[in-house]
């Protein structure tokens, strides 16, 4: 089957583009060069026809790929330099081999740019991985948990955590990439491409867990106050803006778990909540608002940042009782009083 690709620049967000591709491949060979940027080599190990599917999309510097082999294979080569890539199989028959380390299902695989990779995969290999900018991981994890990842990660080809962050941490990447694949075409918006990217450097420092004898600093109940009341007052002065977490951190300059922490005490309410509830009305008023060039709904929601729309549709739906859908109709036919 030959590769499908899917790409488009929005002139209005400047978002960068995207792709999509899909592959089967009937030869190792084949297989190997699936993954564009990286130099590697794949050789088959078992008898008889090798069977392999690929499925990975791009966009912002990410790759986010799912890799399915029939067939033990032996991997060898680079990775593309400059990222830092954490995979986690989804299904494998029997041990493999990963940069001297043996890994079952329940590890993590990590690679830094310019790491070797060695990896004897075994039959019947499933990986789902995520492949991201070294750099913007690590602003990342150290702007919005004060950690600092590649020193966590140094010398940690195989990750070994909990089980439910491996569980956690497959589910994601296997959720965001077929979520995407079925509607690629919202990838066209920066807001889009924003919230995909910031959900995904969050579900790979989640997963990694948290660095040993990292102390938490404790804040008073005055200054988690004063923390909630400045957060309070950037949302409102960007409003219109598809604001997320991270913004609040930076602008902030206080991680995650202090953010929420004051948010739970002083409102009884987590900031990501806070924000669901701002961005799920700035949808309202954008549907409520359409012109005649009547935009989907679909549209309306990947600009403010919704890349999961059948968690979106649920949302909205209990926050305002009524589908989106019915929202965006209502306002083609509005009550007229008379």
């Amino acid at each position: 089957m030959n590769p499908t690709s899917l790409a488009s620049l929005d002139p209005i967000d400047e978002s960068p583009l995207y792709s999509l591709v899909r592959r089967e491949t009937h030869d190792a060979d084949e297989q190997a060069m699936c993954l564009r940027d990286w130099d590697q080599v794949y050789e088959q190990l078992s008898p008889g026809q090798f069977e392999g599917r690929f499925m990975e999309i791009c966009f912002r510097g990410i790759q986010l790929f799912r890799e399915v082999t029939n067939q033990s294979v032996h991997e060898e080569g680079l990775m593309r330099a400059g990222d830092r890539v954490l995979g986690v199989p989804v299904a494998m028959h029997g041990e493999g081999y990963f940069c001297g380390h043996p890994i079952s299902s329940g590890a993590i695989l990590t690679m830094g740019g310019g790491d070797t990779l060695a990896f004897r995969a075994p039959a019947h290999f499933d990986i789902v991985a995520v492949s991201l900018p070294a750099t913007e991981l690590a602003r990342y994890a150290m702007d919005i948990e004060h950690r600092d990842i590649e020193q966590e990660l140094c010398n940690r080809p195989v990750i070994h955590t909990t089980k439910e962050y491996v569980n956690d941490f497959r589910g994601f990447l296997l959720t965001a990439l077929e979520s995407v694949s079925r509607t690629p075409a919202m990838l066209k918006y920066a807001a889009m491409q924003k919230g995909l990217e910031l959900a995904l450097l969050s579900s790979v420092v989640k997963a990694i867990g948290c660095a040993e004898g990292v102390v938490r600093s404790a804040t008073s109940p005055k200054t988690r106050h004063a923390i909630v009341a400045r957060a309070q007052e950037y949302m409102r002065e960007h409003v219109e803006e598809p604001l997320t977490v991270e913004d609040l951190c930076r602008v902030l300059k206080v991680s995650r778990r202090t953010l929420q922490y004051s948010f739970q005490e002083i409102l009884q309410l987590n900031p990501v909540s806070y924000l669901r509830a701002m961005r799920l009305n700035g949808v309202r008023r954008s549907l409520k608002s359409v012109g005649p060039e009547r935009q989907s709904v679909q549209d309306i929601a990947a600009r403010w940042g919704f890349w999961h729309l059948s968690h979106f549709a649920n949302d909205y739906r209990c926050m305002f009782g009524e589908l989106p859908s019915e929202t965006l109709r209502n306002s083609a036919h509005p009550i007229r009083l008379v």
